[in-house]
């Protein structure tokens, strides 16, 4: 696997994140994308160590893009990322989904963090219908 931009997919689901990072493994083969679904418990609910855990499995050293889907799974994202000094892991204010497959095709493609994190972003933007 090529080195690219990583992705970590934070659900209050571990079957939806899992889902997600299925569909992505079509989309872009060579982009590593982590699932933090659910609580340690396998419950639903969001867990900081799966976090971590999945932020360093991602990164191949060219930085970690990290897609949530609820608001407290964003503040769960954002409690893990206070505690490290790195710069090169974004939580994405993106939609899960969309995001997730605009940040993996760019990122596929060998784009930087920050392409791939506009990207991610440009998805709020686009409508689903004419």
């Amino acid at each position: 696997m090529a080195a690219r931009v990583g992705m970590v997919l934070v659900s209050h689901s571990e079957r939806l994140a899992a889902g997600l990072a299925e569909l992505l493994a079509q989309l872009a083969p060579d982009v590593r994308v982590e699932v933090a679904g659910g609580t340690a418990a396998g419950d639903l609910g969001t867990s900081d160590e799966k976090v971590r855990s999945a932020v360093v499995r991602a990164d191949s050293g060219y930085g970690v893009i990290v897609l949530a889907d609820l608001g407290s799974a964003v503040l769960t994202v954002l409690d893990v990322l206070t505690e490290s000094p790195r710069t090169d892991v974004v939580l994405a204010d993106a939609p899960l989904v969309e995001g997730a497959v605009g940040a993996a095709v760019l990122a596929g493609a060998g784009a930087d963090l920050a392409e791939v994190v506009a990207a991610a972003r440009e998805a709020r933007e686009v409508p689903k219908l004419p």
